[in-house]
């Protein structure tokens, strides 16, 4: 293998993400004859085949799987020292690979961009989705940094709280309960609830409140977004249980907090990583920047901010 290429490596690589030596021709802007003979040259090398092509399809032999695994660690330590040489020239630049739970869009940009106006060169890789998606790219190890509200238990991981996280119960503007004081549980049954898919950390939460409270809860619709809850909640559909930092200022017309015993309850925001992984130079500058600056994005300040403007 000594006798490999990086551009012979950085050519396989492309053809097994792409799974086509048409696409990784024009993502490479080079011809696809010079891809297969690229190819060619290190399936020779290794002396076994790394693709075979069943039908229209190509895929990775047990070589090209062990291979491919092997370019990735390449090339992260390859941009890790990159970063680190730039580190040893004073200048913070590479790359951040981050991925966020669908809440944390609600406050993760405006640190991001208080970041990257620190370190204008650092690029910024940024994924938002949903718990499970998160549980898999930890397990495939696909970032450098994870931002949820439950880091999962099956995975050995590195975590911070480092943000408050108040979940509180949303109603219509003029509902009934929006002005009493001290609400009760037991006054919250009659009225449908608005929830997020079953697996979100909201849902849970608000059902095990219910739950050790001997109550049932009403749940009128399950919803994947927090934008679309908001609609349905000022469309007089139900109540719902909601982070506070997802309230923004244009909700403020529409939508009211209500005064309910036991809430909000206090929740936390994470930043996780893998243990055992080794953080690139600007990973470890955005986790200790996300922990120190942290204390000027909490949900009550945002709210009271957004509550002014609105």
């Amino acid at each position: 293998m000594i006798h490999a290429t990086l551009h012979q490596l950085e050519v396989f690589e492309t053809v097994a993400r792409l799974q086509s030596f048409t696409k990784a021709a024009e993502e490479l802007s080079i011809k696809q004859p010079t891809v297969s003979s690229q190819i060619k040259q290190l399936t020779q090398t290794v002396g076994l085949p790394l693709f075979e092509q069943i039908g229209k399809q190509l895929y990775l032999t047990n070589a090209g799987e062990e291979l491919l695994n092997t370019c990735h660690e390449i090339f992260a330590r390859l941009d890790n020292f990159e970063m680190t040489v730039a580190d040893l020239k004073g200048v913070k630049e590479g790359k951040l690979c981050l991925t966020v739970v669908t809440t944390g869009k609600y406050f993760v940009p405006r640190l991001l961009g208080s970041f990257c106006q620190l370190y204008p060169h650092v690029d910024i890789s940024l994924q938002v989705t949903n718990h499970q998606q998160i549980h898999q790219r930890m397990l495939d190890n696909k970032d450098d940094l994870y931002i949820l509200s439950k880091p999962p238990e099956d995975i050995d991981l590195e975590r911070y709280a480092f943000l408050d996280n108040p979940l509180v119960v949303v109603a219509p503007k003029n509902h009934i309960l929006s002005n009493q004081k001290n609400i009760s549980l037991e006054e919250l049954q009659p009225f449908p609830f608005i929830l997020r898919e079953i697996g979100s950390n909201t849902r849970k939460v608000i059902q095990k409140i219910f739950d050790d409270n001997k109550l049932d809860i009403q749940v009128r619709l399950e919803l994947g977004s927090n934008e679309a809850i908001k609609q349905a909640i000022m469309g007089g559909l139900g109540l719902s249980v909601l982070s506070k930092h997802t309230l923004t200022s244009s909700c403020y017309e529409e939508l009211c907090i209500l005064d309910v015993k036991n809430f909000p309850i206090q929740e936390s925001w994470y930043v996780t990583y893998l243990s055992g992984k080794k953080l690139s130079v600007v990973a470890k500058t955005f986790l200790d920047y996300l922990i120190a600056e942290s204390i000027n994005y909490t949900a009550e300040k945002q709210f009271n901010l957004a509550h002014t403007h609105g």
